[in-house]
């Protein structure tokens, strides 16, 4: 009991107190949050951008008949496409099991196991990458099929968490900076990768040797540092059961109640419209997006003539500018709100995509150049677009929704290099398939421009943002 007259004084300094602590511990959960996008963007750099397509290539081919084709599974498929078909499936299955994966976190509330263990199966399969020699190539589809996947689910956990961790005021600025972590990472490893793949005689090893080692060492990256956000992050109580409120779900959720539970949210969606329409911009602007990522190495060798020394140093240049751009929006969003900062990254996309087309062959600093202007943009837009979503999903729901942002993302990947594609075989021109993919960005501007924030926040019974 507090002596009368020192209540008052004594509650507003422990009121004081806790507010302090609790912000201190919602700083720590943040900053090990980070370190995820620190622990898994170097298999997004180092194995997929860079590294396993050549050399899961090289490695089909050796295996391949006197007509060129491997059959996995009994199936035909052309050594030279091998890993783009494994990819596909990867990205087939990652869309199967995603929302499955969210549903079951949200329902359990245990989100930091699943979190462990689909970020420890995928950096297991990463390591045993090492293992890929000869003509080992149905064991590297495996891997990569595993890897990816495991990757997918642990993105939707993991940003599953950004709500959780940061008040709505402060999500803009903590997504910003996990991206700029995971830039930041991709490009520390890539540089070490990098000395070793060229300098492979100097250290006494063969080139094949070397690349296994370098994707390896992405798997045993993304193993040490994902036990920071295990140790700092919290896992909070989970969805309440449908039909009774207030009334906490099974902790042990049956494959069967995860189902059941993504059709209720699928259902559920649809009383979001303002939602789902947000859903549909970032489907269409991010489509374009990953399609410049992808196609535009193959638009600087063949179009522009360019050799794989400067494709490689343009990719190093986007991811460390990447980190300036993804903390440089953040700050704008701070200023003038996440939804303007995107549209105006659209209208940035727009103009040095439409640049792009005017890029002399063969000249070199003007592809630097064009790079440079994707680094600025690309992590922010990104960053951005995953705190702006976090506003508009229902509490306790975080997992489920960002399964279905996954999706968005991984689901719908192949319209951009189909349009990309379509474009070069009707034209015989790679400027015109890059130029074709101005629509995506227009389109997803137009879209992003009719979603009305405050509203859609409202809608799923979040607190309206002060900046839009």
């Amino acid at each position: 009991m507090t002596e009368p007259g020192g209540k008052g004084t004594e509650g507003g300094e422990g009121a004081s107190e806790e507010t302090r602590e609790s912000r201190e511990s919602r700083r720590r959960e943040q900053r090990g949050w980070y370190f995820y996008d620190w622990a898994v963007s170097v298999f997004s750099t180092s194995v997929l951008t860079v590294f396993l397509g050549p050399y899961l290539t090289e490695v089909a081919k050796a295996a391949a008949g006197p007509d060129g084709f491997v059959h996995p599974l009994g199936i035909p498929v052309r050594a030279g496409s091998y890993f783009a078909y494994a990819v596909s499936a990867s990205v087939l299955l990652s869309v199967l099991v995603m929302p499955l994966a969210g549903a079951v976190a949200d329902r359990s509330g245990r989100k930091k196991p699943i979190l462990a263990a689909s970020a420890y199966l995928g950096a297991a399969a990463t390591a045993g990458m090492f293992f890929l020699d000869g003509d080992r190539y149905l064991l590297g589809g495996f891997l990569l099929i595993v890897a990816n996947v495991s990757l997918a689910v642990s993105m939707v956990i993991y940003n599953a968490f950004l709500p959780q961790i940061a008040p709505p005021e402060e999500r803009d600025a903590v997504s910003s900076r996990g991206w700029a972590f995971g830039y930041a990472s991709g490009a520390l490893v890539l540089v070490a990768n990098l000395g070793l793949f060229l300098g492979h005689e100097s250290f006494g090893v063969r080139e094949s040797v070397a690349v296994r080692i370098c994707l390896a060492s992405a798997g045993v990256w993304w193993a040490v540092f994902t036990l920071v956000p295990l140790l700092r992050l919290r896992d909070r109580p989970g969805a309440t059961t449908p039909g009774a409120p207030g009334t906490p779900a099974p902790e042990r959720t049956p494959l069967g109640g995860g189902w059941r539970q993504l059709a209720r949210t699928l259902r559920e969606l649809r009383r979001y419209p303002l939602t789902m329409l947000f859903l549909l911009a970032y489907l269409v602007y991010n489509d374009g997006v990953q399609t410049v990522i992808t196609q535009a190495s193959v638009y600087g060798s063949e179009e522009l003539g360019l050799d794989q020394t400067t494709l490689i140093g343009a990719i190093l240049l986007v991811q460390i500018l990447a980190v300036a751009g993804a903390l440089g929006m953040g700050r704008l969003a701070e200023r003038y709100g996440a939804k303007r900062v995107i549209l105006g990254s659209l209208v940035a996309w727009t103009a040095t995509v439409s640049a792009g087309y005017f890029l002399p062959a063969r000249a070199p600093v003007w592809f630097f150049v064009l790079a440079a202007g994707i680094g600025l943009v690309l992590g922010g837009s990104q960053a951005l677009s995953r705190s702006l979503f976090s506003q508009l999903v229902p509490a306790g729901k975080e997992a489920e929704y960002f399964s279905l942002y996954e999706v968005s993302d991984r689901g719908t990947s192949w319209l951009g290099p189909l349009l990309f594609g379509l474009a070069y075989q009707l034209t015989d021109s790679y400027r015109a398939a890059i130029i074709s993919l101005v629509v995506f960005f227009v389109l997803g501007f137009l879209l992003l421009w009719r979603v009305p924030v405050r509203h859609a926040a409202a809608a799923v019974g979040n607190p309206s943002p002060d900046r839009i």
